[in-house]
């Protein structure tokens, strides 16, 4: 698996006139997990978003780096994915129509195919379209998607919104079997779904 760094060099982010945390220097480092922590609304999504290349910082430098040479944040995209609550799929298509796409642009990990990411979830609706799940099936295929990913960077956020018990402890499995070798980083406020973090960084550390 590539080596993939992320530096953050005084950055921050504002929506209109409020600043949603400022002045954030830190560096997150291949193969180790970090939790961003803080209560609903505090900003954890959107220095997701930043650390993803999706927003652009207001103020600040923003770095990464692969096998140690610089990497221009529009090829970022290439070396990372992300399951999160806002994300949407697309709900017209089915179960193994939406495995299919995803790794049109992502390779398997760990010599999986479409047909052992559908044994995974264990949801016996390969064929229904995904506008008939439920919620907590939906997280399910987009924490599937992820973990089987071949990219050196996870990004998780809220990763067990909409999982019952059953799911939560499944989300755990993935953890042991899909999380290592990588950089993983969690955006939560549930101690289950980030425990295993060695390292923890809290958005209201960075308020003004």
């Amino acid at each position: 698996m590539e080596a993939f760094k992320i530096s953050l060099d005084n950055i921050g982010r504002r929506f209109n006139r409020e600043w949603i945390f400022k002045a954030v220097n830190y560096t997150f480092e291949h193969n180790e997990s970090y939790a961003i922590l803080g209560p609903n609304g505090s900003g954890k999504s959107t220095l997701l978003q930043v650390l993803s290349g999706s927003l652009t910082p207001s103020e600040g430098n923003l770095s990464y780096v692969l096998d140690g040479s610089s990497l221009p944040v529009e090829d970022v995209y290439k070396h990372l994915v992300i399951a999160a609550p806002y994300l949407e799929l697309i709900e017209e298509f089915t179960l193994r129509e939406i495995i299919d796409f995803h790794f049109k642009f992502k390779g398997y990990r760990d010599d999986l195919n479409s047909k052992s990411v559908n044994e995974l979830l264990s949801l016996n609706a390969s064929n229904k379209p995904l506008k008939y799940f439920s919620s907590g099936m939906k997280q399910r295929v987009k924490l599937a998607l992820a973990f089987c990913s071949d990219t050196p960077v996870l990004l998780l956020d809220e990763p067990t919104a909409n999982l019952d018990q059953q799911g939560i402890d499944w989300y755990l499995s993935l953890i042991d079997h899909f999380s290592k070798n990588r950089l993983v980083i969690i955006c939560s406020n549930q101690l289950h779904e980030y425990q295993f973090c060695k390292h923890q960084l809290s958005v209201l550390d960075y308020k003004l």
